[in-house]
């Protein structure tokens, strides 16, 4: 029996004082965790061995210029895909090594994801969009998951656009949105993948605010991948990544720019020395 009055997932939590156990380990423990795609005859390390602790109730940007590992890591620590070594405990359970179908069971229950391109379903209303998680969890009557869904609604501001379709609302309603279906089945982490790419610079800033709020107010542990400086920011601890490893990891924004300002430049120092020796030869 889960302790009920824990959110914790582990079936070790069996009592109050159990659960105060709980409450001192990380929500999220990586150990050695790497991730390598083997694609013949060459092998890319996307993740190379990591070790991550994440408390309950964090808000943490991953940045990191294109092909630093962030997304892989967003993709392990969202239950997306396994790493290929490594131990992943989320909430003192073993997630690196289950399989398909209970990855997805953990993801339905435990973590909430808001991607890039909002992926709503066109033709379908704002409400209805957000019900759909519920309709892969426990048995609920469809009264039961429109109340849900309106709460959710509303808890993002868009109370009275329920019957709207994703035309008919602007970028920053239709990530609303979005978030309102990530956290309709009560996820104790929200993960977001650029969450304002597509976003202009006031609704991303009204989007970021959302997130803040969310982790501020209702302690949902908030996970974002971003290369937006303005939206890492905002985050309490980031993390800079560079060829599949964590480089910085840090409560200050200045010591995240200052690292990734020198992946930057070595980055653009690599590249100049190729063209000079492809001029040369």
């Amino acid at each position: 029996m889960l302790n009920r009055s824990c959110s914790c997932i582990s079936e070790q939590c069996e009592t109050p004082e159990a659960g105060k156990l709980c409450a001192r380990m990380a929500l999220i423990e990586l150990r050695n965790i790497s991730k390598t795609y083997d694609l013949g005859e060459v092998q890319v390390h996307a993740l190379r061995p990591t070790n991550l602790f994440i408390e309950r109730g964090e808000y943490v940007a991953l940045l990191g210029p294109s092909g630093s590992g962030k997304s892989t890591l967003m993709n392990t620590l969202g239950c997306l895909d396994r790493p290929t070594t490594g131990s992943y405990l989320l909430d003192g359970v073993e997630v690196a090594d289950m399989s398909r179908a209970a990855r997805a069971g953990i993801r339905n229950k435990h973590i909430g994801f808001v991607f890039q391109n909002f992926n709503l379903l066109a033709r379908t209303s704002a409400i209805e969009n957000v019900e759909l998680p519920l309709l892969y969890g426990p048995s609920m009557s469809s009264r039961a998951r429109k109340k849900l869904a309106k709460e959710k609604l509303d808890l993002v501001g868009l109370g009275s656009r329920l019957d709207h379709h994703p035309g008919q609302l602007s970028g920053g309603q239709q990530q609303r949105v979005a978030i309102a279906r990530a956290l309709v089945t009560s996820p104790s982490i929200l993960m977001g993948d650029e969450p304002t790419g597509n976003l202009d610079s006031k609704t991303s800033k009204e989007v970021i605010e959302l997130f803040k709020t969310l982790n501020e107010q209702q302690n949902i542990t908030v996970i974002l991948v971003t290369h937006d400086l303005n939206v890492a920011r905002n985050a309490r601890r980031i993390l800079v990544l560079r060829d599949g490893q964590i480089v910085t990891d840090t409560t200050r924004f200045e010591e995240a720019f200052q690292s990734l300002h020198s992946v930057e430049l070595e980055q653009a120092a690599v590249s100049s020395a190729a063209v000079a020796n492809e001029q040369s030869e």
